[in-house]
C-alpha cells in the first residue's frame, strides 16, 4: 500500500497507512488570548473586529453548490468538516481524531471527544452520515463532481463509523475535507445559508441576496477560542472600492486581486501583500455539448482556434506577470500532474487551419462572470481582440455574481461556445481535478453533473482506474497517460494558473495564507 507523508496540526508527518491522530486536549485552531470588543469609528471595524471584503457574493455558509476560493475562508469558520487541506497541501484531522484507510475500500473514522456544536448538542455518525446523502441529493454540485463515488456511513460505535467504496479511493481524507458537517435534522440537499456549525464563528446576522454576514466567536466552541471576536463579512464588487476600502482601514482583508491593485498597494504604509503558489486553473473552456457537425465538435477546430490566443502577451501585459500559462490540464503544483503540451501563438496557423477544416467563417460566444478570476474583463477583451485578427467573429456576455450564470452552463438557459471559469483543487492532488472535470458520464450529463458537457467514456472510465489505484507509483503513471489523453481532446482555447495575492491591513496577523487560496479565520490575530 502507498505511503504518503501527512502532516497533522501540532503534531509530526505520519504515512497514510498511519492512523492519524491528535491529542483530545489540541484543537485545529492557535490558541491565542482574545481580544476585547468594542465599537469602532462608523465604517471602520473595531479593536476587537476583523472586516473581510470579498470579491465574489458570499450566497450560502456551506459548500454544496459554492465553494470559490475565499469563501472557504468563511463557511469553514461555521462550518467544519472531518479534515481539511493545510500547509503543504496535506491534510490534517478537525472534527475526526482518526481517519484510516483499514481496508483498500474501507476507511475507519473516529470523531473527535467533544466535538460540537454551537448550540451544545455533540457531533454525531448521523450527522456525517447525512451530510454525504444531502451532498449526492444536489444536481450540479461541485463537490460531488471530485469525488469518484461517493462513500457509506457504517456505524460502529457512537463517535467511530467506517466510510465504505465499491473501489479503492487512495485520498478519501483529503476529499471529505469538502463535507462539511452540520446537523441531521437541520440538513437538506440544498445550500445554508444560516444555521448551527461546530466551528469557532456563529453567524449574528445573514444576508445571502447582498453577501454580508457579522459572524462572532463561538462560545461553546469545542477547540481553542479564537483571537478575533467579530468578524464582518461584505461583498464589495468593484476592485477599486475594495482597494480603497483596505487602504483607508475600512476593509482589514481583500482577496483575489489583480497584478494593477497589487502594485498600487505594495509599499504603502499600513498595508502588507501576501502571495503564493496557486492551484487554481483559470480556463476559457469549450462548450462539449455542442452537435455533432457543429466545427466547435472538432478537436481539430478547437486546436486551431488556440492559436489565436498570445497566451504570453496575456500573462506580460494583461496579468502583469503574476500568473503562469498552463502546461497540462490540471496545475502543476498538484501531486500526481504532468506537463502535457503548450499553448502556441500563431495566428497565420490558426487562420490556414480553420480554412481547411471549413471554419473560416466561424462565430464564438464567451460567457463569463465578473470576479472568477482576477483582471477577467481585461483577459476577454484581448482575447476578442486576438480572435477577431484571425476571423473569428467574437462575443461576449458577462454576468454579475449571483446572477444565473450556472444555468447557462448546465445548457439550461442559453447557446455559448466559450465560458470563463476557475476550477479550484480543494484536495491539493490531480486525481480530483481531473475527476470533476474530465470524469464525466452520459449518465452524469443527464442531470448535468458534467462540466460543460465534458463526456468521453473512455477517459471517465481510465480516470476510475487511476483513481482507485493504492499503488502511488502506478497511480501516477496512469494518471500521467489518462492528462495526456485529456490534452489531446482539447478542452480549451487558453488556461492559465494564478498566482494567490492577498491584501491586509498590517494590524491583521497570522493569517497564513495557504496555497488554495484560503486561511484559518481562527488563527487570525489583531494588534494596535
Amino acid at each position: 500500500m502507498t505511503r504518503i507523508e501527512t502532516r497533522i496540526p501540532f503534531g509530526p508527518a505520519l504515512s497514510r497507512r498511519s492512523v492519524l491522530r491528535l491529542g483530545a486536549g489540541a484543537s485545529a485552531g492557535i490558541a491565542l488570548a482574545p481580544l476585547a470588543g468594542c465599537a469602532g469609528p462608523t465604517g471602520a471595524p473595531g479593536p476587537g473586529a476583523i472586516s473581510l471584503g470579498l470579491n465574489r457574493s458570499l450566497v450560502s455558509l456551506d459548500n454544496k453548490l459554492n465553494q470559490f476560493d475565499a469563501a472557504v475562508t468563511v463557511q469553514r469558520a461555521v462550518r467544519q468538516a472531518l479534515t481539511r487541506i493545510g500547509k503543504g497541501l496535506r491534510p490534517e484531522l478537525v472534527l475526526a481524531d482518526r481517519f484510516e484507510m483499514t481496508e483498500p475500500t474501507a476507511w475507519t473514522v473516529r470523531l473527535r471527544r467533544g466535538a460540537r456544536y454551537s448550540d451544545g448538542t455533540p457531533v454525531t455518525v448521523k450527522d456525517v452520515s447525512t451530510a454525504l446523502k444531502m451532498y449526492a441529493g444536489v444536481n450540479g454540485s461541485f463537490i460531488v463532481g471530485l469525488f469518484p463515488e461517493m462513500p457509506t456511513v457504517e456505524p460502529v460505535d457512537e463517535r467511530t463509523f467506517r466510510l465504505h467504496t465499491e473501489r479503492p479511493v487512495p485520498i478519501l481524507d483529503q476529499l471529505m475535507a469538502n463535507i462539511l458537517i452540520s446537523p441531521a435534522a437541520a440538513n437538506r440537499p440544498g445550500e445554508l445559508s444560516g444555521g448551527v456549525g461546530s466551528g469557532p464563528y456563529v453567524v449574528t446576522s445573514a444576508n445571502s441576496g447582498t453577501g454580508e454576514y457579522s459572524l462572532a466567536a463561538n462560545p461553546r466552541y469545542w477547540g481553542r477560542r479564537p483571537a478575533v471576536e467579530r468578524v464582518r463579512v461584505r461583498f464589495v464588487p468593484e476592485e477599486s472600492s475594495r482597494v480603497v476600502a483596505v487602504r483607508s482601514g475600512e476593509l482589514d482583508v481583500i482577496d483575489t486581486i489583480t497584478p494593477d491593485s497589487a502594485e498600487q498597494l505594495k509599499g504603502l504604509p499600513g498595508v502588507r501583500l501576501d502571495r503564493t503558489s496557486g492551484t487554481r486553473v483559470n480556463q476559457l473552456f469549450f462548450n462539449f455539448r455542442k452537435p455533432r457537425g457543429h466545427p466547435l465538435a472538432d478537436a481539430r477546430v478547437r486546436e486551431a482556434l488556440s492559436y489565436a490566443i498570445d497566451g504570453e502577451s496575456l500573462v506580460r501585459d494583461v496579468l502583469t506577470g503574476s500568473a503562469q500559462q498552463a502546461e497540462g490540464v490540471v496545475p502543476l503544483a498538484l501531486k500526481g500532474s504532468v506537463r502535457t503540451g503548450r499553448y502556441v501563438h500563431d495566428p497565420g496557423k490558426a487562420r490556414k487551419r480553420l480554412a481547411a477544416l471549413g471554419a473560416s467563417d466561424l462565430k464564438v460566444k464567451i460567457i463569463w462572470e465578473s470576479g472568477e478570476f482576477p483582471a477577467d474583463t481585461s483577459v476577454m477583451e484581448a482575447v476578442l481582440e486576438m480572435l477577431r485578427a484571425v476571423g473569428v467573429r467574437a462575443t461576449l456576455q458577462q454576468f454579475e455574481p449571483g446572477g444565473d450564470i450556472l444555468q447557462w452552463r448546465q445548457g439550461r438557459r442559453g447557446d455559448w461556445d466559450v465560458l470563463g471559469n476557475g476550477f479550484s483543487v480543494p484536495t491539493g492532488h490531480a486525481s480530483t481535478s481531473l475527476q470533476g472535470m474530465y470524469g464525466g458520464t452520459p449518465e452524469k450529463e443527464k442531470t448535468r453533473d458534467t462540466y460543460q458537457g465534458y463526456v468521453f467514456p473512455e477517459i471517465a472510465a481510465r480516470l476510475a482506474d487511476a483513481s482507485s489505484e493504492t499503488d502511488e507509483k502506478a497511480r501516477n503513471e496512469k494518471l500521467a497517460a489518462v492528462q495526456k489523453r485529456i490534452w489531446d481532446t482539447r478542452p480549451c482555447l487558453w488556461a492559465f494558473v494564478p498566482d494567490v495575492v492577498l491584501a491586509r491591513r498590517t494590524r491583521v496577523r497570522d493569517v497564513g495564507l495557504l496555497q488554495l487560496n484560503s486561511y484559518d479565520l481562527a488563527a487570525v490575530r489583531l494588534e494596535g
